[in-house]
């Protein structure tokens, strides 16, 4: 199913014995366009630190995105005695292989070919399968690594929203929400605002006709024309978005289906 991402910001997450806290943002990576993380705002529990919750690690989201809230397969005692970060903190490689081997997952998303690792979506923690509680000396341990973290390499879907569009011939409007795939937890869509202070027309363009983004300048830039963009098919964000519209979506563009070159992706070569 087809979600904004900006929808689940306030969801409840909630872990096998308790509610951790609420969504706060999305982390993704901008070379498969993958959500990777949940950052949790768990409140006066434990203030001051960025929580983190991995797509491995959430229960199936068709039990749990359609009641609104974010459940997952993890104790709050798991995530007090998780990797920590400070709030401002940035999240790296490093951080993540921490993060990997403190829950063990086997199979990291950057450890095989596909872009959960070994399979095309991520393996979420089988029922009754629990994660054991590491001892004091692997929290030691991992608390000596995380000093090493240094260099960032995921974004914040929030701070994404908001960045300027720049067109092949203008720039105008504003990122507004992104669409994702609740199953591959994939980006599929970028939401334009064609005003850049008041509420405009909104649009979707596919998230891989992006040329690039300017992190530094805060700018996303597109290999469309405002014109283009400006009379493509009204996205209404309180509709749900079918196959129909999305077909007439790409025949507006004349671009080909996303899920005609995702099917393609899966043909091995003989």
């Amino acid at each position: 199913m087809l979600r904004s991402i900006h929808d689940t910001f306030g969801y409840p997450v909630e872990a096998l014995d308790g509610t951790l806290g609420k969504v706060k943002d999305c982390l993704f990576d901008d070379r498969h366009w993958r959500m990777r993380y949940v950052v949790v705002d768990t409140g006066r529990w434990l203030p001051g630190q960025k929580v983190l919750v991995s797509p491995h690690h959430a229960r199936q989201p068709d039990t749990g995105w359609q009641g609104k809230h974010f459940p997952v397969e993890l104790t709050k005692e798991q995530i007090k005695n998780a990797p920590k970060l400070e709030e401002h903190s940035p999240v790296s490689r490093q951080y993540e292989e921490e993060y990997a081997r403190y829950y063990q997952q086997s199979q990291p998303y950057w450890s095989g070919p596909y872009t959960w690792g070994h399979s095309q979506e991520p393996l979420f923690h089988p029922p009754g399968q629990a994660v054991e509680h590491p001892s004091r000396v692997e929290r030691e341990q991992h608390a000596e690594n995380l000093k090493r973290i240094a260099e960032s390499h995921l974004h914040s879907a929030k701070e994404v929203i908001g960045y300027h569009i720049d067109a092949k011939d203008d720039s105008f409007g504003h990122v507004e929400d992104f669409i994702f795939d609740d199953e591959k937890w994939r980006l599929l869509y970028l939401v334009i605002d064609t005003k850049n202070w008041l509420p405009g027309r909104k649009c979707l363009i596919d998230i891989g006709w992006l040329d690039s983004i300017d992190w530094q300048g805060e700018n996303a830039s597109v290999s469309l024309t405002r014109k283009q963009i400006e009379h493509a098919p009204e996205f209404d964000p309180s509709a749900p978005i079918n196959r129909d519209f999305e077909k007439n979506l790409y025949d507006y563009y004349g671009r080909p289906y996303h899920w005609k070159e995702e099917d393609a992706s899966l043909i091995s070569p003989m």
